[in-house]
């Protein structure tokens, strides 16, 4: 059996960073919590990472580049709709996975000019990606044929309650919709009256395939 690969101390400290922001948020953790955390001293973190910004910038970028895979990344047996569907389950897993970023978005872009760009140009890109997701739905006829500004409105909300979902679950945690898999029913259903027949058969087809939290791999 092949050995695993260790870490290097770069990616070691990226997990670490992730796990302390996630826990405690930016503002709580210090570039020496996560040495302590990680046993190593602040000198040979700082060798790797010279400021926050450069390390949280590192730690967007994985995040980023990860995303990227799932956008371009799909079955091809999969129909618009199923790929859409488990594109917004990984979104919603990621929520959790790189919790900080969303919970601290309005922190981290006023502290961090660069990160600000970088958030606003993929922010451009995954509105393009999301844009030719709407085309294909209509060219499959899963989609009715509406006025364009009524579809750049649906999609600035669905970016919006993907940009703000873990904020609003933090702060309305008594509330419904906190459970994991409501964000991807909540873009569903706002998605829905917008579907034709054909459109919501196959996203009840896909519903029943997958559910609405991502599914973990098996072994079978």
């Amino acid at each position: 059996m092949p050995s695993i690969p260790k870490l290097k101390t770069k990616d070691k400290i990226l997990l670490t960073a992730v796990a302390l922001y996630n826990k405690s948020g930016v503002q709580g953790i210090t570039s020496r919590h996560i040495a302590g955390e990680m046993g190593i001293s602040h000198g040979n973190l700082d060798y790797h990472y010279r400021s926050k910004e450069e390390l949280i910038s590192a730690i967007y970028d994985k995040m980023r580049a990860e995303m990227s895979d799932y956008f371009i990344t799909r079955n091809a047996n999969s129909s618009s709709i199923e790929h859409f569907h488990l594109l917004l389950g990984q979104l919603e897993e990621f929520q959790y996975k790189y919790r900080f970023i969303n919970l601290d978005v309005m922190e981290i872009t006023r502290a961090y000019p660069k990160i600000s760009l970088l958030l606003q140009k993929t922010s451009e890109h995954r509105k393009e990606q999301m844009n030719a997701l709407f085309q294909e739905f209509i060219s499959d006829k899963f989609m009715l044929e509406i006025e364009a500004d009524t579809y750049e409105k649906i999609q600035h909300i669905i970016r919006v309650i993907i940009t703000f979902w873990l904020p609003q679950r933090e702060v309305l945690a008594t509330e419904k919709f906190t459970e994991k898999g409501s964000m991807v029913k909540s873009i569903w259903a706002v998605i829905c009256p917008y579907l034709t027949e054909s459109g919501k058969e196959e996203q009840e087809k896909t519903i029943n395939k997958h559910g609405h939290i991502k599914q973990e791999p098996t072994n079978d």
